[in-house]
This record gives structure tokens, sequence and C-alpha cells, in this order.
């Protein structure tokens, strides 16, 4: 029988993790099974005006490029229109970004505690290459499943934007060219982050973890508890 204490424990608890000595060096058990790091969650981070914003951004910019018909609104509107639907997409990737530096600041916690990566050097760049360059083959059919093909860019653009921003600036104090091109300015700070620390990097086959849906994870948890419940029912 396990305490509801344990049981979290349990939940984002990994086995021992292999050594790494190098930046490209493969740990001599890399014929045994990877180790799971904690799980990678992400919340919900639209609000109610989100979709039908973006759909409006979306048919102005077709109308701007001359690909739909259509003259019911001036240049300057449908120019708002583009940039209300930016402006969304940065806030929703600022809050995916909070989301995977929360992770990666668990994961990096977590391997310092432990005995064979204790003396690593490990840094946020080690967990990024792990999401997006090296995705586990379960993360990357999962999100598929979710309809998210361009998961990589994705990601890169949230860490990019979390970089420069901890919470989603007012529109009015980011220029306007920052928010109409701002998967340039993005791409650019996620490429800065990461090579503005220097550290290992984790190999794929030895290091692994899963990804959730805030829901999913509470009913994960949820089902646990329920169980342990029972269990306790039950010998009791």
């Amino acid at each position: 029988m396990t305490s509801r204490g344990s049981l979290r424990r349990n939940v984002c608890s990994v086995p021992k993790l292999a050594d790494e000595k190098m930046r490209t060096m493969r740990s001599p058990e890399a014929a045994s099974p990877p180790y799971e790091l904690p799980p990678l969650i992400l919340h919900p981070f639209t609000e109610g005006s989100d979709p039908e914003t973006l759909v409006r951004s979306t048919r102005a910019s077709l109308l701007l490029q001359g690909l739909l018909p259509g003259k019911e609104l001036n240049r300057q509107e449908l120019e708002r229109l583009v940039l209300a639907g930016r402006y969304c997409e940065i806030r929703m990737l600022i809050y995916i970004g909070k989301d995977i530096f929360r992770w990666v600041d668990q994961c990096l916690e977590w391997l310092q505690n432990q005995p064979r990566t204790a003396g690593l050097e490990l840094g946020f760049p080690a967990i990024a290459r792990l999401l997006i360059e090296d995705t586990p083959a379960a993360v990357d059919n999962k999100l598929r499943s979710w309809g998210v093909v361009d998961y990589k860019a994705i990601f890169r653009r949230a860490i990019g934007l979390r970089s420069l921003f901890s919470e989603p600036p007012p529109q009015e104090v980011l220029e306007a060219e920052f928010i109409r091109s701002y998967h340039r300015y993005a791409d650019h700070a996620y490429q800065a982050r990461l090579e503005g620390e220097s550290c290992p990097r984790l190999d794929p086959q030895q290091y692994t973890f899963v990804l959730y849906a805030s829901g999913e994870y509470a009913r994960l948890l949820e089902q646990q508890w329920q169980c342990e419940q029972d269990d306790e029912d039950f010998e009791g």
C-alpha cells in the first residue's frame, strides 16, 4: 500500500540516469531501457475569443495578399486584424514557453539530485534539445494525434519568446513590426538561448519523457488516487 505522497513521487519519479562523461559520448549501458524524466505537462493557453481572432486574422491576411475577394474592409482595418491575430499567437506561445521552462527546471533539479549526473554541468540546452531535436517517438506520435504537426517550430518559438518575456506584454507596448514578424525574432531568440550556455548533450537513447495535457494528467492522478483508495478500503 502506498500513501498519496508516495504516489505523487512515483508519478514524476524516474530511475537512475546513465552517466555521460562527454558531450557526444554514449553510456556503456546504451542497450538498457531509457531513463524517464519528469513529464511535460501543457496547460490550456487560449481564451474564449482567441479562435475567432485567429480566424479573422487569417482571412485578413489572405485579403491583403489578394488571395481572397472582398472590399468590405480597408487596408488599415485589415492590418489591424492581422496584428491582433499575431499578438494572440505571441500570447499563446509565451504560455507554452512557461510550461516548457517549468518542465526544464524540474528535469534539471531531478538530475542534480541523482548520483550519476550530480557532477555534470547540465543546463537548459540539454533538455531543450531533447524536446525539439531528439523528440521521443511517443511524444511525436501524441502531438501528431492532436493535429500538431510542426510542433518543433512551435516549441522553438515558445522558448524564444519566453526567453524575451516572462509574461505576455500588452499589445500596445510592442512594435507593429515585431508583432508582424515575431516568428523571426523568436527563432533568433531560441538560437541565442541555446548558444548562450555550453553543456553536455543528453543521449536520446538513454533519456526520454512523456507528454500530457493538464486535464489528461489530472484525470490520470485521480484514477491512481481512486485505485489507492480502493486498495485501502479492501485491506481495511
